[in-house]
C-alpha cells in the first residue's frame, strides 16, 4: 500500500486567538503545533503533506515550514479563498472562509491515496497518528470505509473559553453513526455544558465522544461533498457567517448507507489554542514532552 497523506486545516482566521496561531511558537526552539503533528506523522510513515492556507500568508507559511519539511516528505499547497465558490454565491461582504468541509474540497486534485486531515491549531499526540496512520495503510484506495480518531470531551475542553466539537453517536461494534456539530461547549460550575439548537445550555457528559477533525479518508470521500457544498450555499446565500463544516459531509456519507466510519480510540489528552490565554499552558504541556524525551529538543536536526 502507498504511504497516506496528511492534509493540515491551516486557512484559518484565529479569530478567538488574536491572530494566526498557525505561524505562533511554543518553545525556546520556534516549534509551532503544526511542527509536532508533522514530526509525529513522518515516524508514523506519512508520504506527503498538503497545506491548505490562504494567499495573504503563503510566502510566510512557506518560509517557515519549507526548509525544515526539506528532503523528509513531499510537501503541496492548497488554497481555501473566499472566491472559490461559483460566482453567484460570492459576496464582497463575506470576511470568514467557508469552512473545514470546503476546506476539505479543495484538496480533491492533489490527492490521489489514503489521507488523514487534522486541524493546524490541535496537538493530537503520537499515538493517535500511528492509530490512524495503521488504518489507512490497510484499507484500498477505492474503499468507502473511511475513519476517524476520537477523544473523550473531558480531554479536550479549553479552561478559558468555550470550544466547539463534533459529538459523536458509536454503535456497538465502534462505527459512527451520527456526529452533531456543537459550537459551544464549555466548563460550568465544575461540570460541561454544551449550546443547544435552541440556545439553551444543557450538561454533557465528560465522556461524550467527540471529534477533533482528526479523519481518515480515502479519494472516494470526495464524491459526497461538492454536491452537498453547493446546496448549502444556496441555502445560506445572505447568510455571511454560514460556515460548511466536516461533519456535514460525514453524516452525509452516512446517510447514504454506501459509507462507514470506524471510530479509533485515543486515551490521549487534547491540548492546544482556542484563545490567547491558552498558550502558556500550551507552552508547558509541550516543554514537558521535550523534557522526558518523547520530542528531541530540535525536532528538525
Amino acid at each position: 500500500m502507498s504511504k497516506p497523506t496528511l492534509v493540515i486545516l491551516a486557512a484559518g482566521m484565529g479569530s478567538r486567538y488574536g491572530g494566526l496561531k498557525q505561524m505562533d511558537t511554543f518553545t525556546p526552539e520556534g516549534d509551532t503545533i503544526i511542527d509536532f503533528s508533522l514530526y509525529d506523522a513522518i515516524q508514523a510513515a506519512f508520504g506527503k503533506v498538503v497545506f491548505i492556507i490562504r494567499k495573504s500568508f503563503e510566502s510566510e507559511f512557506k518560509a517557515i515550514f519549507n526548509k525544515k519539511l526539506a528532503g523528509k516528505v513531499e510537501v503541496e499547497y492548497v488554497f481555501q479563498e473566499l472566491n472559490n465558490v461559483p460566482e453567484k454565491y460570492r459576496n464582497p461582504e463575506r470576511v470568514k472562509p467557508w469552512g473545514t468541509g470546503h476546506a476539505l474540497l479543495m484538496t480533491k486534485d492533489v490527492i490521489k491515496e489514503n489521507f488523514a486531515i487534522i486541524n493546524a491549531d490541535d496537538f493530537y499526540s503520537r499515538q493517535a497518528f500511528e492509530v490512524i496512520a495503521k488504518h489507512l495503510k490497510n484499507v484500498a484506495k477505492d474503499s468507502y470505509e473511511f475513519s476517524m480518531v476520537a477523544y473523550s470531551l473531558k480531554n479536550t475542553v479549553s479552561d478559558n473559553g468555550y470550544v466547539s466539537r463534533g459529538e459523536c453517536t458509536v454503535d456497538k461494534n465502534g462505527f459512527l453513526t451520527d456526529v452533531t456539530e456543537r459550537l459551544r461547549i464549555e466548563k460550568v460550575n465544575g461540570g460541561l455544558e454544551s449550546e443547544d439548537e435552541n440556545g439553551k445550555m444543557i450538561p454533557i457528559g465528560e465522556n461524550t465522544t467527540v471529534s477533533m477533525n482528526f479523519w481518515g479518508f480515502t479519494p472516494k470521500c470526495f464524491e459526497f461533498g461538492e454536491e452537498l457544498f453547493l446546496d448549502f450555499l444556496e441555502k445560506n446565500r445572505e447568510n455571511l457567517k454560514a460556515e460548511f463544516y466536516l461533519p456535514l459531509i460525514v453524516n452525509q456519507m452516512l446517510e447514504t448507507k454506501k459509507a462507514s466510519v470506524k471510530v479509533l480510540e485515543s486515551d490521549s489528552k487534547w491540548f492546544g489554542v482556542t484563545y490567547s490565554d491558552d498558550k502558556e499552558k500550551t507552552q508547558k504541556e509541550i516543554g514537558k514532552l521535550k523534557e522526558n524525551g518523547v520530542y528531541p529538543k530540535n525536532l528538525w536536526n
